[in-house]
């Protein structure tokens, strides 16, 4: 494999290439008209616009993507996560054309990319599955049936899905009409396929998902586990591995569950299966994302992998160059996903200039973004901006480390969900490792973040009179009262 094309943006597309670089191969950046500018395409060793802003007339536009890889000579295309990632069709017409695509099989992605048939897979090697319907629902009447077998309340999901889109929590049989529609309607409008199906609520899950790998000759490992249960509308904020809560055993038993999944679709390049966990730690299949995870960075920091290289390496034929027994889980890594968001005003986008971007720098920190300072934050894609991690010989020198490196990271102009993480990572149940997915409904509020700044503001007043009164001499210095109180200084935010 000699060229590649990235058929992505940001900072997937950046942090695929820099692999790449270090194995000798080319690269191929496709772009949209608003992506111009982008340090992807600047890094990259050729790059081709391939529409205006929308995804629909670019990152979606598959034949022409693989028009350029042909037109290139690119041997090969990698999709990143997002868009067309774990599209089956995409991947078929990929392989038809003479390409490679690093990534898994399309049959592998036809099967797992529908919960149903994934469900169904992965039942037939015995993975422990949350009680519901084994097909698509056919009627309210088979709804009420399935109810008086798994109680309310009750999880409605669309078939097709991903993201929370076409999903509804069910408390009361009055509400389960309305509720069906209402997912129906989401789900055909997101995936063009209304097929829902129910699965009994677990309340308060914890979200665990393992990492896989799996070779063409047979052989499928897995890299331990994450956890994943820090989320706002059902997509991720904060990711850690190992998981705080797991033993050995489970982790063991989990993960030979997540590889028989695996190999219940004849699975082969890098993929998630995902469980959610109850409170007697109980696991439960939920889905298999046949794609590189947005949080694969602490997988690689906790073993020292590079899952791009795999990925380059395992469609190219190579053999996985480890086995099960010589895998290690080596410190502690946390994540934060630095969103374009307004974490007081219940998370909505943002959008604006980087005014300011300065990130932070030091051991055990590592920054995976696409941006630089000055430039703009479009409305058309995902309003992820970077992603900012943190390893340490432990979870609690992790979690410190993380603290730092937000207290370090300098963004302006737009607001981020910076000032959450380090809300999140103070929180007692977060410290002690004691919370679900229920954690942002539970214990925040935008008024936690008000407090904070305030504390954050008044100490800054006291500190900056401190200084400014040590600096001058005595007879230029006006009384002032010892609790601050006259100090009308105030520290500037470098994070909003």
């Amino acid at each position: 494999m000699k060229k590649i094309v990235v058929a992505n943006r940001g900072e997937i597309a950046l942090r695929v290439m820099r692999s790449a670089r270090e194995m000798g191969i080319a690269t191929v950046a496709v772009f949209s008209e608003a992506d111009r500018a982008m340090p992807f395409v600047q890094y990259a060793d050729e790059a081709v616009c391939i529409g205006p802003a929308p995804s629909s007339q670019s990152y979606l536009l598959g034949d022409k993507i693989i028009a350029v890889a042909q037109q290139t000579g690119a041997d090969a295309i990698h999709p990143g996560y997002g868009f067309l990632s774990e599209n089956a069709k995409f991947a078929q017409k990929v392989t038809d054309a003479g390409l490679i695509f690093i990534g898994p099989s399309a049959a592998s992605i036809e099967v797992m990319g529908s919960k149903l048939a994934a469900k169904q897979a992965a039942q037939s090697f015995g993975v422990p599955m949350v009680p519901g319907t084994e097909t698509p629902l056919r009627s309210v009447e088979e709804a009420k049936e399935v109810v008086k077998k798994t109680g309310f309340p009750i999880l409605i999901k669309a078939s097709a899905g991903g993201g929370g889109k076409g999903m509804r929590v069910v408390q009361q049989e009055s509400e389960l009409e309305e509720q069906i529609r209402m997912a129906k309607s989401e789900a055909l409008n997101a995936f063009g396929d209304d097929a829902v199906f129910i699965e009994k609520y677990v309340g308060a899950p914890r979200h665990i998902e393992i990492q896989v790998l799996g070779d063409q000759h047979g052989n499928c490992i897995y890299l331990f586990e994450r956890e994943c249960s820090i989320q706002r509308r059902h997509q991720k904020l904060i990711e850690e591995a190992p998981s705080s809560c797991l033993t050995p055993a489970i982790r063991a038993a989990m993960g030979k569950c997540a590889v028989d999944v695996a190999r219940a679709c004849n699975y082969y390049g890098a993929g998630t299966v995902e469980f959610l966990v109850d409170e007697q730690l109980n696991f439960y299949f939920l889905e298999m994302n046949t794609r590189l995870q947005v949080e694969h960075p602490v997988t690689e920091m906790i073993t020292g992998l590079d899952l791009v290289k795999e990925q380059i390496r395992i469609a190219d034929g190579g053999k996985l160059p480890f086995t099960q027994e010589e895998l290690q889980i080596n410190g502690h890594a946390i994540e934060l996903r630095i969103c374009a968001e307004d974490p007081a005003n219940n998370f909505l986008p943002d959008t604006g200039k980087l005014e300011t971007y300065i990130r932070p720098q030091g051991y055990g920190v590592r920054v995976d973004d696409g941006y630089e300072q000055g430039m703009d934050i479009p409305i058309y894609y995902d309003p992820m901006i970077a992603k900012l991690i943190a390893w340490g010989a432990n979870r609690e020198e992790a979690r410190e480390r993380l603290l730092r490196a937000i207290d370090e990271y300098q963004v302006t102009g737009i607001k981020t969900t910076l000032p959450f993480g380090k809300w999140a990572l103070q929180q007692k149940p977060f410290i002690e490792g004691n919370f679900d997915t229920n954690f942002i409904g539970k214990y925040f509020t935008a008024a936690a973040l008000d407090i904070k700044d305030e504390d954050a503001a008044k100490a800054a007043a006291i500190l900056a009179e401190q200084l400014w009164r040590s600096a001058v001499k005595p007879s230029q210095v006006a009384p002032v009262s010892t609790n601050g109180e006259a100090s009308q200084w105030k520290q500037r935010k470098t994070w909003r």
